[in-house]
C-alpha cells in the first residue's frame, strides 16, 4: 500500500471524522520544503475521502508571529519592525496589505495550482476576534502546570514570574520585547524593553498571543485537529511536539493529533532549505520551472520519513523524465520497472485535480531544453516540431496546451536555474573564431555530405562519426567545429538532434561560409 493509504487506514480505525491541519509562518518565501508538509497532509486527506471518511483539510497561517530578525531578503529598514506581528508590518513591495500577505498571497496561488485547496485560518484574525480568549485564560490559570511540563520535558528553566502569554506592547506594538509578570483575571501586568509598563485585559482580542509551545496544542482543541504532520526538528526529545502533546492532554484535556514526522527536503549542495537563510527554492519558483504534477510526484513517491535531495539544476530534468516514465507505465505504454513501488497510487496522487483519461503527449524534457533555445516562442518551437515530424499538424488542443506549458517551464528553468553547460544561442551571423586545419577539414567534408543527407538525428550523427573515422580526426574535434560555427562555443547539445531541428539550408549556408 502507498504510505498515504496506510496513514488514512490508521486514522479511520480510530474514528471516521477527521480534521487534518498544517500551518506555516509566512516570514519569507514559502519553499518546497514547506510544501512537503502541505502535500503530505493533502495525500492523507485525499485517501481518507476516497475511503469514505468525513474529512476537512485546514491551513493555519501563523501571521500573528513576530518578525524575528531582518532576513537576507529584507532591506535594513525592517529593523524597526523586528518583534512586531507579521500581519502588522508593511508589505516589502507595497502591493499587499501586510508583510504576511506579501508571501501568503503567492503561496495560496501556488497551492491552488498544485490542487490543494484547504480552508484557510489566519492566526491574526483568530486572536483579534477573540477566538483564542478561552485558550489564553486556560493557559494562564494553568501556568504552574505548563511550566512544569516545559521544564521537565525540554530541560528549559523558566523565570519565576514567567507567564504563558506574550503581551503586545500598547506603545511600541512589539510582542517579543514584553515581560508579563502578574496575572489576575482578567488583567495581565507587563513591562516592555521600550520603557512602557502597563496592563492588558485578556477578554479583549488582539492584546497578545500564546507562546508557540502553548499556541499549537491550544489550536488543536479549538479547531478539532486529529492529524497534523511536523518536521523532525519539532519531534526531538523535549521538542515542541512532545511538550505540545502533554499540554494538550493535561491542560486542554484534548487528545493530541496523530503523529507523523517528515524529513526535510535538502537543496543539493546547500543542505536543508531555510527561507530565512536564503537557501531555498520557493514553491512559486518550482511551479514556474516544472509542471505541478511533477512537484506532487516528488513528494508522493517518497516515504515521509525519507529525506529528499532536490537538484534545481540537471537533476530537475531527470525528475521530469522519471515522472514521464511512471506516466507511461500507468497507461500501459511501457513495462513496469523493477523497484517502481505503488506507481499507480503515486501517479494518481500526483495529479493536481483530475487523472487524465489518455496519456498526454510526451517529448523528453531534455529535447525541449534544446528546442526552446532554437525557437524563441512557442509558435517557432511548434513549427520545428511539425517540420521535423515530432508532432502532427493536427495536434489535439489539450496536447498542444500540455507542450506549450512545458516549454514555458523550460524557459524559466533555463533563465533562473540551468547550469551554463546546457545553455546556448544559435548565432545569427558566423561567429568570430579561428578554426584549426583539422576542423576546416571536417567542415569541408560535412559541407559536401549535407545536400544528400537525410536530415534526421541518427543520419546526421552517423555522418559526423564517419568523417571522424575516415580522416582520423578525433570526434571531439569534429563536434567542436560544428558547435563553433553555429553557436560560437566549443560544446553544445547532442549534435544529431540539435542540427536536425535547424533548417538544413541554414546549416549548409553556415558551414559553407565558415570554410570559404
Amino acid at each position: 500500500m502507498h504510505w498515504a493509504d496506510v496513514l488514512a487506514d490508521e486514522l479511520l480505525e480510530k474514528q471516521t471524522k477527521h480534521v487534518l491541519a498544517t500551518g506555516i509562518t509566512p516570514s519569507g518565501p514559502i519553499h518546497i520544503g514547506n510544501m512537503r508538509e502541505i502535500l503530505t497532509t493533502d495525500a492523507v486527506y485525499r485517501c481518507l475521502v476516497e475511503k469514505g471518511g468525513d474529512a476537512e483539510f485546514i491551513y493555519v497561517c501563523d501571521d500573528y508571529d513576530p518578525l524575528r530578525k531582518v532576513y537576507p531578503h529584507l532591506p535594513s529598514s525592517y529593523e524597526q519592525y523586528v518583534g512586531k506581528a507579521l500581519s502588522e508590518i508593511p508589505c516589502p513591495c507595497g502591493k499587499h496589505k501586510s508583510y504576511a500577505d506579501h508571501y501568503l498571497v503567492s503561496f495560496l496561488g501556488s497551492l491552488h495550482e498544485i490542487g490543494v485547496n484547504p480552508r484557510v485560518y489566519r492566526a491574526s484574525e483568530m486572536y483579534t476576534k477573540g477566538e483564542y480568549n478561552e485558550s489564553i485564560q486556560i493557559a494562564l490559570e494553568n501556568t504552574s502546570k505548563i511550566r512544569d511540563i516545559l521544564e521537565t520535558l525540554s530541560g528549559r528553566k523558566m523565570p519565576k514570574d514567567w507567564l504563558p502569554y506574550n503581551v503586545k506592547c500598547e506603545t511600541c506594538g512589539r510582542l517579543s520585547t514584553t515581560h508579563p509578570s502578574l496575572y489576575e483575571y482578567p488583567m495581565v501586568e507587563y513591562t516592555c524593553d521600550c520603557g512602557h509598563a502597563g496592563e492588558v485585559d485578556i477578554r479583549k482580542g488582539g492584546q497578545g498571543k500564546l507562546p508557540w509551545r502553548v499556541d499549537w496544542p491550544a489550536r488543536w482543541r479549538m479547531l478539532g485537529v486529529t492529524f497534523e504532520p511536523c518536521g523532525k526538528d519539532h519531534a526531538t526529545v523535549g521538542g515542541t511536539r512532545e511538550t505540545g502533546a502533554k499540554i494538550s492532554e493535561e491542560v486542554y484535556h484534548y487528545p493530541h493529533p496523530g503523529l507523523l514526522v517528515y524529513e526535510f527536503i535538502m537543496l543539493k549542495g546547500q543542505g536543508a532549505m531555510h527561507s530565512s537563510k536564503g537557501t531555498a527554492v520557493s514553491g512559486e519558483e518550482m511551479l514556474q520551472m516544472t509542471p505541478p504534477e511533477v512537484l506532487r510526484f516528488l513528494i508522493m513517491r517518497n516515504q515521509p520519513n525519507r529525506h529528499i535531495v532536490f537538484d534545481s539544476g540537471l537533476g530537475l530534468l531527470t525528475l521530469v523524465d522519471e515522472y514521464d516514465k511512471e506516466e507511461e507505465v500507468y497507461f500501459g505504454k511501457e513495462a513496469e520497472i523493477k523497484g517502481m513501488k505503488e506507481f499507480k497510487k503515486t501517479y494518481e496522487l500526483s495529479q493536481p485535480y483530475h487523472i487524465p483519461k489518455t496519456m498526454p503527449l510526451h517529448l523528453p524534457y531534455r529535447h525541449l531544453v534544446t528546442l526552446v533555445q532554437i525557437g524563441k516562442t512557442w509558435d517557432l518551437v511548434k513549427e520545428i516540431l511539425i517540420r521535423t515530424k515530432q508532432i502532427s499538424k493536427k495536434l489535439k488542443k489539450e496536447d498542444e496546451e500540455h507542450l506549450r506549458q512545458r516549454t514555458e517551464h523550460v524557459r524559466y528553468w533555463l533563465d533562473k536555474f540551468a547550469p551554463n553547460e546546457v545553455k546556448f544561442e544559435v548565432k545569427e551571423e558566423l561567429p568570430k573564431m579561428t578554426l584549426t586545419k583539422e576542423q576546416q577539414t571536417v567542415l569541408s567534408i560535412f559541407k559536401e555530405k549535407i545536400p544528400n543527407l537525410s536530415w534526421e538525428p541518427e543520419a546526421i550523427h552517423n555522418a559526423i562519426y564517419e568523417i571522424s573515422e575516415e580522416t582520423k580526426i578525433p570526434i571531439k574535434t569534429a563536434f567542436s567545429a560544428i558547435y563553433q560555427v553555429i553557436l560560437g562555443q566549443e560544446k553544445g547539445p547532442r549534435a544529431g538532434f540539435f542540427l536536425s531541428n535547424l533548417e538544413k539550408q541554414f546549416v549548409l549556408q553556415r558551414v559553407t561560409e565558415a570554410v570559404k
